[in-house]
């Protein structure tokens, strides 16, 4: 199977158009020829007209293109109607998408009122109770005329209307069915949406996108490579546009990393037709880092003409450098990078920086510090090759990256490099690098930070690399940080708390961005801790997939607490709710005292 013709070769995959309200009139068109879509989601109550009314203008004046608005419930999805009636007399033509979960009567009802409808058909007719059940092929095909009848009025009334959809399955939030007869894995989100798709085909609707979320990127995407690779093999009218986005990614620079990795990856391959980088921030913010990443793909993938003779060879070849559906690190021996670090083998991906970073940081550095430099670049013994023209080594023991100044771009360049090794017999352990054609300070922070992202992050999620080095951001210590910040999103690392939080919207019951900054204040200092911040019970328990502790809205001024998916304490009031939480993780033996100021 294949998600894209090439993993050296940028070229967009084709896709047939879906459009989204009347062109002509404000509405877009998500695939065929058109750019790609920004997206976003307003925050308030969907019942506070005025205030729904005022997010969807902030987002439209800074270059959101479709508006998401939760529509919990029937008269949440009938209020639809006044939002859209206000926005239409006040000149606004931007199509409105409606977010639905649990309630098919509330989808039917928003349907006759926005231009777009999303389902989870994780929980459209379906159960999520964490149940185990073994289904007999009977008994599961009795299970999927049961939710037919139940998605068919949905479809109908779509295409009636001339309505597009959103058919965006979630890791986490699968059907008990799906999960017992599939796991909670990428197949899992695959098969399920492809389960509602078959039913919207039959009904002769084509008008509908696909999702595969994850606040995991590499687990995002394998969904999404898989989920093109099936497309793909169930022909070419199956060439649906898809979604793409890193769920709950959280906020400030983790939020933007996790999103670049996963968001970044897919596009540079060609995949994506519409976007949303979901923060825990204002909505606003969203739109600038879709901008900014978007802005990047063209430098950080190549083009499929002119090609190069080597890369028109491999472009042709099944033999890929790394599994693209199944994660796993490429084997390499263990060696010596500096002053007895290892890297390599099982070794964690080590961090390097050049010598002008080290010299900056070496006297700010204290002895129990777990942000420091592993190795210094000028002072390794580094193999820098062309991976467009021949070379010899000698050793699988030899380090190895691309050397500066080869036109390629940085993807491009560290995957050709691992089919050359592999071509030559050679696992060499391999130095990634954000860049290529190194000049300091030229970038701005932000772009910086989104390069690098994107870069490393997709070259680790392909398996490949055992350390890095980031270069495009100017300040020493801000380029460290960002290199162990790229570890931690990617999964390859944890050296801090690691927060999954959901960007909110009109179905979370607390303050997201205040409770976020109370969580990490408390337990920032944690090592090896994932925790969920949840604004409801849509987004939690499921779709919090493998966090340790889960802090989920469960009613007005109520938390519940979670270990893992299982609820632990019920309606805790909102203001005790950190205390309790901090108490959970010490009862399950993950807190640690944070350390005096000064203690290092």
């Amino acid at each position: 199977m294949r998600y894209c013709s090439s993993p050296y070769l940028y070229q967009r995959r084709v896709t047939r158009p879906v459009t989204v309200g009347d062109p002509a009139r404000g509405g877009v068109v998500i695939g065929g020829d058109q750019p790609v879509v920004r997206q976003s989601m307003i925050t308030c109550d969907t019942m506070d007209t005025a205030a729904s009314v005022r997010q969807t203008l902030d987002l439209v004046a800074v270059g959101c293109q479709l508006v998401r608005i939760t529509a919990p419930t029937v008269k949440d999805a009938a209020n639809l109607q006044n939002i859209v009636r206000e926005l239409r007399a006040q000149g606004c033509e931007v199509p409105i998408v409606a977010d639905i979960h649990f309630k098919p009567e509330a989808a039917l009802e928003a349907a006759r009122w926005v231009e777009k409808v999303r389902v989870n058909p994780g929980n459209y007719a379906d159960s999520k109770k964490f149940a185990i059940k073994e289904y007999t092929d009977d008994q599961y095909e009795a299970e999927l005329r049961r939710i037919e009848e139940r998605f068919t009025p949905l479809v109908k009334l779509c295409r009636e209307l001339g309505r597009a959809m959103r058919i965006g399955t979630n890791h986490g939030s699968l059907s008990d069915r799906i999960m017992n007869r599939f796991g909670d894995t990428p197949l899992g989100m695959v098969e399920s949406a492809l389960e509602f798709a078959r039913i919207a085909r039959a009904n002769d609707y084509h008008n509908f996108v696909f999702s595969m979320k994850s606040s995991n990127p590499k687990v995002m995407i394998e969904c999404y490579r898989l989920l093109v690779a099936r497309l793909n093999e169930l022909g070419p009218d199956w060439n649906y546009p898809v979604h793409l986005g890193v769920t709950e990614a959280g906020e400030g620079e983790d939020g933007r990393i996790k999103s670049a990795i996963g968001i970044g990856s897919l596009l540079c391959d060609g995949l994506g037709e519409t976007i949303r980088v979901s923060l825990t921030e204002d909505s606003p913010n969203e739109i600038a880092v879709c901008r900014d990443l978007l802005a990047q793909i063209s430098t950080l993938s190549l083009p499929a003409s002119p090609l190069a003779p080597e890369l028109a060879a491999l472009a042709g070849q099944t033999d890929w450098p790394f599994d693209p559906f199944a994660f796993e690190r490429r084997p390499t021996p263990e060696i010596e990078l500096a002053g007895g670090v290892k890297c390599g083998a099982e070794q964690t991906v080590r961090v390097v920086v050049t010598q002008a970073t080290w010299d900056k940081v070496a006297p700010k550095l204290r002895p129990r510090d777990d942000v420091r430099p592993e190795g210094v670049y000028e002072d390794l013994n580094v193999f820098e090759v062309d991976p467009t023209t021949d070379f010899e080594i000698n050793c699988d023991t030899q380090l190895v990256t691309v050397r500066d100044g080869v036109k390629l771009p940085v993807i491009t360049a560290f995957r050709l490099l691992v089919a050359r090794l592999r071509r030559l017999g050679r696992n060499n352990p391999v130095l990634l690098k954000d860049c290529l054609d190194f000049a300091p300070g030229t970038l701005e922070p932000k772009i910086a930070l989104l390069r690098a992202s994107v870069n490393i992050g997709s070259l680790l999620a392909d398996g490949i690399g055992d350390a890095i080095l980031v270069r495009g951001e100017a300040g020493g210590g801000q380029s460290l940080r960002l290199a162990y910040n790229i570890l931690q999103a990617a999964g390859c690392r944890s050296f801090k708390t690691d927060y999954v939080a959901c960007p909110s919207c009109g179905r979370t019951l607390f303050n997201l961005q205040t409770v976020t900054a109370a969580i990490k204040a408390r337990t920032d200092h944690l090592k090896g801790v994932k925790i969920a911040i949840m604004g409801c019970i849509v987004n939690g328990p499921g779709e919090m997939a493998d966090a340790d502790f889960g802090y989920v809205g469960g009613a007005p001024g109520k938390i519940n607490l979670y270990v893992g998916k299982q609820p632990i304490k019920f309606n805790i009031p909102e203001g005790e709710a950190v205390d309790r939480l901090v108490d959970l993780i010490r009862e399950h033996n993950k807190w640690v005292e944070p350390e005096p100021a000064g203690a290092n």
